[in-house]
């Protein structure tokens, strides 16, 4: 049986793209507990872990925003739920590319290395692959021989794979960001600016913040 509903005023779907925004940036701030011999993981594994948890909960309120009756049909409402369905496609990618990031350093933790000697690592500079120095003080270099020794890895490996971890983290973080910071804005315009005049028209500058974004990167991509 359906019920028909009032149509979501402004406020409601100005509500609706800001809670998703509080979601989404939540997901930087999670928590994991993670074990010494997996210390390497641990820049990534609280948003692994809340992420998909997310994803979940904002496809639940996107079924439930778009199965409403009436359906949206205001130019709020439809803004609304093109900004939502960006947000919400753009974190399920971004969580995807994180879930092959951690795929790949736990692949390479995997393979067999040489036997671990903590006397490998230089003590002042490693080059990585990517042709930065890093400089260790002593100090440093202690703390990264024990955490090496806990996860079965020479220091050498365990400088890559914690590197790659921190730019897993620093690419979710940037994309969880940038999705959040697009969604407030377009909450910010369904409150205050929107009108109920169409506002699809020839330009980009109707289009919710988060298309736009998008449509760049493809652009970017080509």
């Amino acid at each position: 049986m359906t019920t028909n509903r009032s149509p979501l005023t402004r406020a409601d779907l100005a509500g609706l793209l800001a809670d998703a925004a509080q979601s989404i940036s939540g997901i930087l701030t999670a928590e994991y507990l993670t074990a010494a011999s997996r210390s390497y993981l641990h820049p990534v594994l609280g948003a692994l872990s809340a992420g998909p948890r997310v994803v979940c909960e904002l496809n639940d309120r996107l079924e439930g925003f778009a199965s409403d009756e009436p359906l949206p049909t205001t130019p709020a409402g439809l803004f609304t739920l093109a900004s939502y369905a960006s947000a919400l496609g753009w974190l399920t990618e971004s969580l995807a590319e994180l879930t092959a990031s951690v795929d790949q350093i736990c692949t390479r933790v995997g393979i067999p290395t040489k036997p671990p000697t903590l006397a490998t690592l230089a003590p002042a500079t490693a080059e990585s692959d990517d042709g930065f120095d890093f400089t260790f003080s002593a100090l440093e270099l202690s703390a990264i021989r024990t955490a090496a020794e806990a996860a079965g890895l020479v220091p050498e490996d365990y400088v890559k794979v914690l590197s790659e971890s921190l730019l897993a983290a620093a690419q979710i973080t940037d994309a969880c960001m940038e999705i959040s910071s697009g969604l407030l804005e377009d909450a910010a315009y369904v409150l205050g600016e929107a009108t109920d005049t169409v506002w699809i028209d020839n330009g980009p500058g109707s289009l919710p913040t988060l298309v736009r974004s998008l449509l760049a990167r493809m652009e970017a991509a080509q």
